[in-house]
């Protein structure tokens, strides 16, 4: 087991206090850390980092790149203090939400204060800064070259999908990309300031935690979105047709109860990739532990086997299970990069094959449980039943807050949560964060929403739901020194 028994608080970074309508990587997000610090916490989780879209819902789960950081999250006051904008100009407006992100007034506001500031980095930049910026894109080139240029093009064709390009650059004919990247190439040049930006203010937190012994937990989607810098940019990494379409799209098979769902995302080659030593994974791990400390890996099952469905295909029952790339993924990004300090989301999906193969590398799987059945003696949701080999949280993203779900649950199954707990339910919050920071689980983690109290009117996310999510914010005044002492106590008693 390469983690030690330890505890922390998930909250994205959209959440974070901050005057610009949404969480940043500045003042808000230190705050943060010091909250985890006062609260004797090691871990801050939060979601995939990368830039959203509106038309996604602005899901962190639906990327345009697996490696560029989200631009909205930009610290626009570190600009300032670099004399790139004045304090008058990220003056917030009046309508900026301290409780919920307006996506769209926040795109529209924070575009134009990096383009702003953009014209004045290439005016006035300090040979420092100049220098930064020309080693960061020369060592993130890789990567960084195409999103810029995809991201250029996407504002060139009025936001289309790749897909419905022109055929030349669709398909990324050489003299096309050439030609675009001439034609765009102050665009270009922009879209690499801001994820430099984006990268080096992210560095400076990322210092901050380290110096307080807060350790990162970022959040690996296995998929990546079809109108992405990485499908268009890599299409032999995935099963495309002749013409760049997808030929299958992933999602889930039906299951008594429901339809199953069809994602729509491409699927991998994987025996493409595996003749190339799974590269572009290796990269994309390597970006990733960039900037984070552990990864948290989002639908472990896919890597033991997966859901294909033809893309011409409606119905997700249409698709059959193919094997993934098991245990020879692993053992070669191990031994290019050494340990693999991964959590894997495994939740619905515990079959034999997926049990072997997350404990072949010793990655903890999840428990939560309001997934738990209270009435069933030695259900494996019930936190006095989590093994060592497990990641403890009382809520996650994707779920209710602990007061939602206790709200709604059966008087049964109520009745059986207060006899295994030994609680009334008074603070349920309390009583469930308590249960996973005492079970056996090697890490436990809770969300600022419980830690609050609060009730659904704060969840996250609502998996498949569209609209309302992604938006909950934390007041500054909410990161309460009570209740950070009252976390620190738990933890202390709980040998965390």
């Amino acid at each position: 087991m390469q983690f030690e028994r330890q505890s922390g608080v998930f909250l994205h970074q959209t959440s974070l206090p901050g005057p610009h309508g949404i969480g940043d990587l500045g003042a808000g997000a230190r705050a943060f850390v010091d909250f985890l610090d006062r609260a004797d916490q090691s871990l801050w989780q939060f979601c995939p980092l990368g830039p959203t879209a509106s038309i996604h819902g602005n899901s962190p789960y639906q990327s345009s790149s697996a490696f560029a950081g989200n631009p909205l999250l930009i610290d626009l006051r570190d600009l300032v203090d670099r004399g790139y904008l004045t304090a008058d100009e990220i003056d917030p407006p009046e309508d900026f939400s301290q409780q919920h992100v307006k996506y769209d007034r926040v795109t529209e506001f924070k575009e134009a204060r990096l383009r702003d500031a953009y014209e004045s980095f290439d005016e006035s930049a300090s040979d420092a800064d100049q220098q930064s910026f020309a080693e960061f894109c020369e060592r993130e080139a890789g990567w960084l070259d195409d999103y810029a240029l995809f991201t250029a093009l996407k504002a060139e064709f009025d936001d289309a999908g790749w897909m419905d390009w022109p055929d030349d650059i669709r398909t990324r004919e050489p003299a096309a990309v050439e030609r675009y990247r001439d034609e765009l190439a102050d665009d270009v040049r922009y879209h690499k300031f801001v994820q430099w930006c984006f990268d080096s203010q992210w560095q400076a937190l990322a210092e901050y935690a380290a110096e307080r012994d807060i350790g990162l937990v970022g959040d690996l989607p296995i998929y990546v979105g079809l109108d992405s810098a990485d499908v268009w940019a890599y299409p032999e990494v995935f099963r495309l047709d002749d013409d760049h379409h997808p030929a299958a799209v992933a999602g889930v098979p039906p299951n008594p109860g429901d339809d199953g769902q069809r994602w729509g995302n491409p699927v991998y080659d994987w025996d493409a990739l595996r003749a190339n030593d799974y590269g572009w994974w290796v990269d994309r791990f390597e970006r990733l532990f960039d900037l984070v400390d552990i990864a948290r890996i989002d639908h472990f099952k896919g890597f033991d086997e997966f859901w294909s469905i033809p893309a011409e295909a409606d119905d997700p029952a249409a698709g059959q299970w193919r094997d993934g790339p098991g245990a020879h993924f692993f053992e070669t990004v191990r031994d290019r990069l050494g340990d693999l300090p991964f959590f894997v989301e495994d939740l619905g999906f515990l079959d034999e094959s997926i049990v072997a193969l997350r404990d072949q590398f010793g990655f903890p799987g999840m428990r939560v449980p309001q997934y738990a059945d209270w009435c069933e003696e030695g259900h494996m949701y019930q936190p006095m039943h989590y093994p060592e080999s497990a990641v403890g949280y009382t809520s996650t993203h994707d779920t209710d807050t602990i007061v939602g779900y206790y709200r709604d649950l059966s008087d049964r199954q109520r009745d059986c949560l207060h006899y295994n707990l030994g609680t009334d339910g008074d603070e349920i919050n309390w009583d469930l964060i308590e249960a996973v920071w005492n079970s056996n689980a090697v890490v436990a983690m809770t969300t600022m929403q419980d830690l609050l109290g609060l009730d659904s009117d704060a969840r996250f996310n609502v998996p498949g739901t569209a609209t309302g999510n992604w938006q909950w914010r934390v007041s500054e005044a909410a990161l309460d020194a009570d209740v950070a002492e009252r976390l620190r106590q738990v933890t202390d008693r709980t040998i965390r």
